[in-house]
């Protein structure tokens, strides 16, 4: 009898410390999951203020470049149209396709024919420097000399 008393203590001294670190494995992973969240609305909050920014930005490169930016319809690929780049015609448009899906920016498509030199240099201050709004003006450049 004292040996089956000995036996269940044991197993109860062992379920409670498998208890505890149970217990303790449930707190650290509630932590951590609590300072996931608070980072992912951190996140949103700084998403949300820099949003407000988005639409003025874009409306200003929408009425002072005549730009419009759309999808390409491939994965990590923007069309940015020009209009306005013709003094005859001006709904005639002007457009480039810009892949963004590694470092170093590509074009893949112009439309009205362009020199690809002029295009490259272009693009290689692009690549130097990560600024969009030289590129896009000098797209914008090239656009205009050749519809002329």
């Amino acid at each position: 009898m004292h040996q089956a008393i000995d036996s269940l203590s044991n197993t109860r001294a062992e379920h409670q410390s498998a208890h505890k670190a149970l217990s303790s494995q449930i707190n650290d992973v509630k932590k951590s999951i609590a300072s996931r969240k608070s980072a992912i609305a951190s996140h949103r909050a700084h998403l949300a203020a820099q949003s407000r920014f988005n639409a003025p930005e874009l409306d200003f490169w929408q009425s002072y470049l005549c730009l419009r930016i759309e999808g390409a319809g491939v994965a990590d690929r923007l069309k940015f149209v020009f209009t306005h780049v013709c003094e005859k015609d001006w709904e005639k448009e002007a457009w480039f396709e810009l892949g963004t899906g590694s470092r170093d920016y590509q074009v893949f498509g112009v439309r009205p024919k362009v020199e690809r030199e002029e295009v490259d240099a272009v693009l290689e201050r692009l690549n130097e420097s990560r600024d969009l709004t030289p590129f896009l003006k000098g797209m914008r450049e090239l656009f205009v000399e050749s519809v002329k």
